[in-house]
């Protein structure tokens, strides 16, 4: 075989095989351009899921007759004056986009200079250029592809449906357009608008949370907790969801390194160890983190996606994430989410009633009133039947008058008026009632004591008397032994063994009886994925929980009114108190307002 250089051509097409995987792709690259070149407003036209056609318009900077030439070279940019790739302060500087695209599509791009006499046309058909041509628009560049991947048909069939490759572009443009709050973005398809987001106003805090609402649904403002933290010339920013507010999957989770929207792994373990204590494994927080760090201990040139980055110190900026989240977290108090009461007074609206979420969003059935499912409907006819056994179906423990408190401002909680069956306190507000499920919230507050009393006087630890030797692979071993002072503090004291082994001495004591060689190897194994001892402390977490549960109060205790009032002054000063060790809630909410909509007062 003889070793030759590939046609330029060819050469175009690899790398676009690599920044160019789908339309989305050049959507991405395309917008991070506009948004380099000072685009206040910046309109995408997607059709066919960006096959047929995709066209980015934007007010930026424009390009002169001679860029555009140069633009569509190979690594031809402006974002590198210097050559330097440790400071790198802009979205795109490869210079591999414009070229990459053009290599496998039909593509045209329009630009005018401010205070220009006239725009200029570039057209690439397959990597092969035109000369640049006088062209009409008012300011700014428009490039408009045309037949992505129709010089490269193996790409082309692998491409999913218009629809799931249009929800791809959306995630993609969304994603930059929530740290950049300061532009307005469109998107369609010529005919209908898939997305608008006005250019947010006000300082840069309330307008990315503006923008977040418009992009996350519009519960997460008013349950999102800001975050700002420094450490060691790191600066975080953004707002996560409260734990009652979760959901399924961390399709909902994002982080922006210097503006730059991020996938990595160590926010998920993050948020994961942040939000240990208050969701089950199966629920994930809402979150926006927004860091900025310098540029010489951040790596962006890790692949031609840029989606990627590598950090000098990750533990560092782990560390930040963790504790910002937590200290957020404990701020927050007793406060739970606003979709806890908004799901009890959806639940109490009669049958007939459309729920409000849905009105209007019936398609060509607008008209046509939703009508509930048959369990459902046979719920609602069992509840308005009459008792027949009013004397033993309810269980009410009524405060005497000599035990009625006033309502006070001070008291968010209000104070206690009743008990129902035994396991709800009714309490009233100086604006509406709480009822307080009166064992999760104990839990939460008995496991809120645990937790400060283990941080205090440490975890008791229990010595083996044999001490177990593990033999494992070399580089597991060594990250564990790397991490023994940590361990240490959670109760596991182990030793390096010679290569590839360790030896255990001693155990937490509260694990009791435990599988030595499955716990070090799961440790191992989050030591390699997340950097921390996930296993051990969420194994301590649940032992915890657990003991918190046996020692609470019981639901089906009678408790008089000084010990209902005690539990709600408790939990107004409890970290946490709102929802109980699985993220439900401890309590309901319901205003005043809102009931008297129940009866149509209002």
């Amino acid at each position: 075989m003889t070793i030759r250089l590939l046609p330029s051509t060819t050469v175009n097409r690899i790398a676009a095989g690599e920044v160019v995987e789908r339309p989305a792709s050049a959507i991405k690259e395309l917008v991070e351009n506009s948004i380099d070149a000072g685009a206040k407003r910046i309109d995408v036209i997607i059709r066919d899921g960006g096959r047929t056609f995709i066209s980015v318009t934007d007010d930026g900077c424009g390009m002169s007759p001679e860029e555009l030439t140069l633009a569509v070279e190979r690594h031809a940019t402006s974002k590198l004056p210097d050559d330097d790739l440790e400071n790198i302060h802009t979205l795109g500087f490869r210079g591999e986009a414009l070229p990459s695209i053009g290599s496998v599509s039909r593509m045209s791009i329009t630009s005018r200079v401010h205070d220009a006499d006239s725009a200029w046309l570039v057209a690439i058909e397959g990597g092969e250029k035109s000369e640049p041509s006088p062209a009409a628009l008012s300011q700014g560049t428009t490039i408009e592809v045309r037949d992505l991947f129709y010089a490269t048909p193996a790409r082309l069939k692998f491409l999913k449906t218009p629809k799931t490759e249009n929800s791809h572009a959306l995630d993609a443009i969304k994603r930059l357009a929530m740290a950049h709050p300061d532009i307005a973005f469109t998107v369609g398809d010529g005919s209908r608008t898939m997305l608008k987001l006005p250019q947010a106003q006000g300082d840069m805090l309330s307008a990315r949370l503006d923008r977040l609402d418009a992009i996350m649904g519009n519960e997460f403002a008013a349950n999102a907790l800001a975050i700002d933290a420094e450490r060691e010339g790191l600066h975080l920013s953004g707002h996560i969801g409260l734990p009652t507010l979760s959901r399924g999957n961390a399709a909902l989770q994002f982080l922006f390194v210097n503006g730059r929207p991020v996938k990595d792994k160590l926010l998920f373990g993050a948020a994961r160890g942040a939000y240990r204590d208050f969701l089950a494994h199966d629920r994930h927080p809402l979150l926006a983190l927004f860091l900025d760090i310098p540029t010489e201990s951040l790596d962006v040139n890790v692949h031609p996606a840029k989606t990627e980055v590598r950090f000098q110190d990750a533990g560092l900026v782990r560390g930040l994430i963790v504790s910002a989240l937590r200290h957020a977290l404990a701020e927050a108090g007793h406060r739970a989410s606003t979709t806890v009461s908004n799901q009890a007074l959806g639940a109490l609206r009669p049958e007939t009633a459309v729920p409000q979420s849905y009105q209007g969003n019936y398609g060509s059935n607008q008209n046509r009133p939703v009508m509930p499912s048959a369990g459902l409907q046979e719920t609602a006819r069992e509840f308005h039947a009459p008792l027949s056994n009013l004397d033993t179906a309810l269980s009410v423990n009524a405060l005497a008058e000599d035990q009625i408190q006033e309502v006070s401002d001070d008291w968010p909680l209000g104070v206690a008026r009743a008990q129902l069956h035994e396991t709800y306190i009714v309490a009233q507000t100086d604006n509406g009632i709480v009822i307080v499920d009166q064992h999760a919230a104990h839990e939460r507050l008995v496991y809120e004591e645990m937790k400060k009393a283990l941080a205090e006087d440490g975890i008791k630890r229990q010595g083996l008397l044999i001490p177990e030797v593990i033999e494992m692979d070399e580089g597991a071993a060594d990250r564990i032994v790397a991490r023994s002072d940590e361990l240490a503090e959670l109760g596991l004291v182990i030793e390096a063994f010679g290569p590839g082994a360790i030896v255990v001495r001693e155990t937490p004591a509260m694990l009791g009886e435990i599988d030595i060689h499955g716990l070090i190897n799961d440790l191992a194994d989050d030591l390699a994925e997340n950097e921390e001892a996930l296993s051990l402390k969420e194994r301590l977490a649940d032992v915890s929980a657990t003991m918190a549960c046996h020692g609470s109060v019981r639901a089906g205790r009678r408790l008089n009114g000084d010990e209902m009032n005690a539990l709600l002054r408790q939990m107004e000063v409890t970290p946490h108190s709102g929802q109980c060790n699985h993220g439900r809630p401890t309590y309901v909410e319901l205003k005043l307002a809102d009931i008297e909509k129940l009866f149509g007062r209002r």
